[in-house]
């Protein structure tokens, strides 16, 4: 179950368990479309994504020294364009 996405469709929901389902905060089981839930876009994929994508700050700071910080700006922006908030 994806847990993140059944908080967000769904902001009654508590605890949610793979196996007993979802519920709110007094127990009752709360039914979860899970077509809606699969549909669901994490609006914060894009920061996991840039997070993988950029440089080691180490490769950052000599991109830096090596090459200036331009070199550096154009570097961090092409991660940026390749993966743009939505």
């Amino acid at each position: 179950m994806n847990h993140k996405a059944i908080r967000a469709i769904y902001p009654q929901v508590v605890i949610v368990d793979d196996t007993a389902g979802a519920f709110d905060k007094d127990g009752n089981k709360v039914e979860i479309d899970m077509a809606l839930v699969d549909a669901w876009q994490d609006p914060d994929a894009y920061k996991y994504a840039r997070a993988k994508a950029y440089p080691s700050y180490a490769d950052q700071f000599d991109t830096i020294f090596h090459e200036g910080i331009d070199a550096w700006k154009a570097q961090i922006q092409a991660v940026k364009d390749r993966f743009p908030k939505e």
